[in-house]
């Protein structure tokens, strides 16, 4: 595993990785990722949180740090007078100048309200060669969406798990086979920087 060291005022912007685990609250064991990603928005973290964890960026988000909530101008409409503007707020502007340890969260689906905590664990220098962003590691795959947040997911898996369930034939008809334990931090990684679809341009979140 990656360990963060750097401080960010000890390397120029350019060259600085800073290192986040997101972790899915309210699901034991745990569902989570560590990830490494460049200077960006907190609207391009939303995009590096949704293809880690898996989901599909079809609902709305938002970040609450420090207490402010942090969202898009273009999805929030009415509610966003009493927010800041997540598309013009870059990761140099909230995270700790020395480097500390920083905890803030994010909002995945006002409906299912998906609550991700994400820690700020520092900053590596870049390595030469190397692409960004990256899943380095993580554990457990992201529960189906639509499935009715914590409460949902914990029927849903106790369900699939048991053939004999009630609900085991609807929700394998619903979604397809899943595991609760598979993940691969390549395949993370690949989503990660393929990035999310054009939805501002014919692909709206919803």
């Amino acid at each position: 595993m990656a360990r963060a060291k750097s401080k960010p005022s000890q390397a120029p912007v350019s060259q600085r990785v800073y290192q986040f685990k997101i972790t899915l609250k309210g699901i034991k064991p745990a569902i989570w990722r560590r990830i490494h990603v460049k200077e960006c928005t907190l609207d391009q973290l939303h995009e590096h949180i949704q293809t880690a964890m898996g989901w599909s960026n079809s609902h709305l988000h938002q970040f609450e740090i420090d207490g402010e909530p942090y969202g898009d101008p273009t999805l929030m409409e009415d509610d966003f007078e009493a927010m800041e503007d997540s598309t013009a707020t870059r990761l140099r502007d909230i995270m700790p100048v020395d480097g500390s340890r920083f905890r803030f969260r994010y909002e995945y689906d006002f409906g299912d309200d998906w609550q991700h905590e994400i820690l700020f664990e520092g900053c590596l220098p870049a390595e030469k060669g190397v692409r960004y962003p990256l899943c380095v590691e993580g554990e457990r795959a992201c529960p189906p969406e639509d499935v009715g947040g914590v409460g949902g997911y914990q029927e849903y898996v106790r369900a699939m798990a048991n053939p004999k369930s009630k609900r085991h034939k609807e929700f394998l008809e619903w979604g397809g086979p899943f595991d609760p334990e598979e993940f691969d931090a390549q395949a993370a990684t690949k989503e990660m920087q393929k990035g999310l679809p054009d939805w501002r341009n014919g692909e709206p979140t919803i």
